[in-house]
């Protein structure tokens, strides 16, 4: 048997999943229709809402099993998440990766499983929705496209309220997001005695850029801004814009020199943008970095007042 890998951007993966506040809730109707028509549209004995939780594997929808959770490392959806395709397996005696999984000679005697990764809007996959037979078949073209369809379903619901912690301009978090996840990836950060680094960023006369090329003009320079530095951010950090022309960034698990790297790698790609920008305007910024470890536990509200000190401090000078 080979267990699922850990996505490398886990720990983002997983504070996204707890912000939900969706574990170990009641069944509901919206997702238990889902998993309902599934099981009617494939003929299939199972269907599942699976969620990927750091140890486990736990069913926000189950048609077909009594449990509501399996181990993590014997899932399915483990592997699942860690593409952007479908998953397909036809027949699982004929896959070393299953041919002996617990799931397969246990029990549940699974032969076939297909599911769709659910993702977070920050990109995260957080699970899948996902069918399994007792039988090997064949999964068509067509099949497959029906279970992506309601793949994307299941994730519509999750996220109906979790979109208002968007921001709809540059489509990164904004402020209520950044305060939730950023929450838990630091409280993560902390119990497992990881450095984090947090980034204050604020542009320089970004009002100018407004009232001398108009605010359309200046959204583009804002959402220029935010796909620059998320360009630069790795899968496990998070980035925000707070409002206005102020941005935040969460980075987990770093140390000051790769942080140096990332803001010099950062200042290459703006200084870059703006040789190619048409326009006789460039984008500057200020910004104030906060470093956090074992010895120095602060609270995210306490990062972000000192980032926004330390940057106003330079935007001074």
């Amino acid at each position: 048997m080979k267990a699922p890998s850990i996505p490398d951007n886990e720990l983002k993966r997983q504070a996204a999943l707890e912000s939900l506040n969706i574990l170990d809730t009641e069944a509901e109707e919206r997702f238990d229709r889902l998993t309902s028509l599934a099981v009617n549209i494939f003929q299939v004995p199972i269907a599942l809402v699976s969620l990927l939780d750091k140890d486990r594997q736990w069913f926000k929808s189950c048609q077909g099993l009594s449990e509501r959770q399996t181990p993590r490392n014997i899932s399915f959806c483990g592997h699942a998440i860690l593409g952007d395709d479908i998953f397909v397996i036809e027949d699982t005696l004929e896959d070393v990766r299953f041919i002996d999984n617990p799931l397969v000679t246990g029990e549940q005697s699974i032969r076939f499983y297909a599911g769709f990764p659910i993702r977070h809007p920050d990109g995260s996959k957080l699970g899948a929705l996902c069918i399994k037979d007792t039988q090997p078949r064949v999964f068509s073209k067509k099949e497959r496209q029906i279970l992506i369809d309601l793949a994307k379903i299941a994730e519509h619901e999750i996220f109906v309220t979790e979109l208002a912690t968007m921001d709809e301009l540059t489509n990164i978090y904004n402020r209520r997001g950044f305060a939730t996840a950023g929450k838990r990836l630091l409280n993560l950060c902390q119990r497992r005695s990881l450095t984090a680094a947090l980034i204050f960023i604020d542009l320089n006369g970004f009002k100018k850029i407004n009232d001398d090329y108009g605010h359309a003009e200046g959204d583009n320079a804002l959402i220029a801004f935010a796909n620059m530095l998320d360009e630069c951010c790795r899968e496990s950090d998070l980035v925000a814009r707070m409002g206005g022309d102020e941005f935040i960034l969460l980075l987990a698990d770093i140390n000051p020199t790769a942080v140096e790297q990332f803001m010099q790698r950062f200042k290459r790609m703006v200084s870059y943008s703006n040789i190619q920008r048409e326009l006789n305007y460039e984008l500057s910024y200020s910004s104030g970095i906060v470093f956090t470890d074992s010895e120095y536990n602060a609270s995210l509200e306490e990062l972000i007042a000192k980032g926004d000190e330390l940057m106003y401090q330079r935007k001074k000078g």
